[in-house]
């Protein structure tokens, strides 16, 4: 008879996660699931954040097949046992602070915990683009899969194509941000995301809003937000997000609109080689056309 092999996996929180075989019905944070499957990993379940409703976002599912694969809930509705129905092996999720499961209530995540291993990425401040990718790369490998040949490669030519069109004497001012709705904006700091981040050490000349009191974003009006004259825009693609129709009663949003390129920008991106080289590219695609007038 065969001796089962145990599994186990340190996560960003500093826990071991534990199991008697190595897991193979994964539950995940709908980002996690999106990375995961990048990786030739299929959940089977998903749940979303606080953020979300009772459908999945599809801005965060990255290639998931979400038609297949059932959605347990979101947020404050989420209760432990329909993570717990689907059987799970193992769950997956993020954390941004390096001690709080994203997207469970506290309490969930206790229960949850008593019950099935968890496992938990750090994504937030702090942790660069490269080093999120790649502790999502090692616990994909601790269960037996990996990203495509070539998925390296494509990413290491994206990078390259990236630090060529920010290298002329000519750098668009780039800001990102999430519409809050016609009366406010949410601006985001680069130093507290690690695309942001990464896109700055690629040398694009991303925009800093003012010093204030949000670590992740600055809360301001739309007027002030069209007088940092950017030439890029990566506005918030996710569903909590304001849509652009929404805001075009605002003169200042239509002013940032008319002069500024706008690219969809997702914050929980799947954290993997192929969204990464899709992310880089499509930054690189926009600076370039900006640069030569296109």
């Amino acid at each position: 008879m065969e001796q089962s092999t145990p599994w186990e996996f340190s996560d960003d929180r500093g826990r071991l996660a534990v199991a008697g075989n190595r897991p193979l019905k994964i539950v995940t944070y709908i980002q996690a699931g999106a990375t995961l499957w990048d990786h030739g990993i299929r959940p089977v379940g998903l749940f979303g954040s606080q953020h979300d409703g009772p459908a999945p976002d599809p801005s965060k599912a990255g290639e998931l097949p979400l038609a297949e694969i059932p959605f347990l809930g979101s947020g404050g509705t989420l209760h432990p046992d329909a993570l717990l129905e689907a059987g799970p092996d193992l769950v997956v999720a993020v954390t941004y602070d390096g001690e709080q499961i994203y997207g469970l209530e506290p309490k969930t995540a206790l229960e949850l915990e008593a019950h099935v291993p968890v496992a938990a990425i750090a994504v937030g401040p702090g942790r660069g683009l490269a080093e999120v990718r790649e502790r999502f790369a090692a616990l994909a490998g601790s269960l037996g899969k990996g990203e495509p040949l070539g998925a390296a490669r494509e990413l290491d030519a994206a990078e390259d194509v990236l630090r060529q069109v920010t290298g002329g004497p000519v750098r668009p001012r780039v800001l990102a941000l999430s519409p809050g709705g016609r009366e406010r904006v949410h601006l985001a700091r680069p130093n507290a995301w690690p695309d942001l981040r990464a896109l700055s050490e690629h040398g694009v000349d991303l925009l800093e809003p003012a010093a204030g009191s949000g670590a992740n974003w600055s809360t301001v009006g739309w007027a002030e937000a069209a007088g940092m004259r950017p030439d890029i825009v990566l506005s918030d693609e996710r569903a909590n997000a304001a849509r652009p129709a929404q805001l075009r009663a605002d003169e200042h949003w239509r002013a940032l609109e008319a002069v500024a390129r706008l690219l969809p920008w997702n914050p929980e991106a799947p954290c993997s080689r192929r969204a990464h080289t899709r992310f880089f590219t499509l930054v690189a695609d926009a600076v370039r056309e900006v640069v030569t007038g296109r």
